[in-house]
């Protein structure tokens, strides 16, 4: 993938891992598009880098990713490369209370909200002579950590719809790339986030930004930060050994 003089949307874009691409991208050259529900976080990233563009959205509601898309339309139709990556992950305990309260907004944000957003911008990548469409999966889409179910299924539902989006596209000059982020210190689940992820060494949002860029620099279609590796390679048999705790 080149790296440099893109148009390039990074949804969740104003923290955690979608900061750190945003930055390593806008630093090498590249129009980077932010978007994201806090205006506060969009704001500081702004002021971070100046000439950075933000929006904000909610990707999981319908109206106000429309308009983000019309507005992408009219100001922005040189896009050409998408990365969902906005996300959101919430502890569950169905021996006691599993939080379904918040469990449509995990399924949508994780999982039917970039497949919408995906269906509602192909018509404009479809018009560029060479595009990319980038979905942040994770390395618990292969093996997952039984305390956050609903998130680990929606990363493996996200890595299963884009092996067959890419299939789909092949004979297109949209690239479809999948990236698996290991555990990144981010603040991601609010400080309700896999507890295994506490006795597991984690990788900084920058380290992983460098790793995961120089992949696909490499021209990976599937690029596997850090023990994602591993996980990719051995599923579901290290499933006890992740999560006996």
């Amino acid at each position: 993938m080149r790296l440099t003089q893109n148009t390039i949307l990074i949804t969740g874009g104003a923290t955690g891992i979608g900061l750190a691409l945003a930055r390593r991208l806008f630093e090498k050259g590249n129009q980077v598009i932010v978007c994201g529900r806090s205006e506060a976080a969009l704001l500081s990233a702004q002021n971070e880098l100046p000439g950075l563009i933000t929006r904000i959205c909610d990707v999981a509601d319908t109206d106000s990713r429309r308009s983000m898309v019309e507005w992408l339309k009219t100001n922005y139709p040189s896009l050409n490369v998408v990365v969902n990556n906005a996300g959101v992950q919430h502890r569950r305990d169905f021996n006691n209370d599993p939080a379904i309260e918040t469990l449509d907004q995990e399924v949508a944000i994780n999982l039917t909200a970039p497949i919408h957003l995906i269906a509602e911008l192909l018509p404009m990548l479809r018009q560029q002579e060479q595009a990319v469409l980038i979905n942040i999966s994770s390395g618990l889409a292969f093996s997952p950590m039984a305390d956050v179910p609903v998130y680990c299924a929606t990363k493996a539902a996200i890595h299963s719809f884009t092996l067959s989006l890419r299939h789909q596209l092949k004979s297109t000059g949209i690239r479809v790339v999948e990236i698996a982020p290991p555990i990144v210190d981010t603040d991601l689940g609010g400080g309700t986030r896999s507890g295994g992820t506490t006795s597991r060494i984690m990788v900084s949002p920058e380290e992983f930004a460098t790793e995961a860029l120089a992949q696909l620099k490499a021209g990976k279609d599937e690029v596997l930060v850090g023990v994602s590796a591993d996980t990719r390679r051995m599923g579901e048999t290290l499933f006890e050994r992740m999560n006996s705790r």
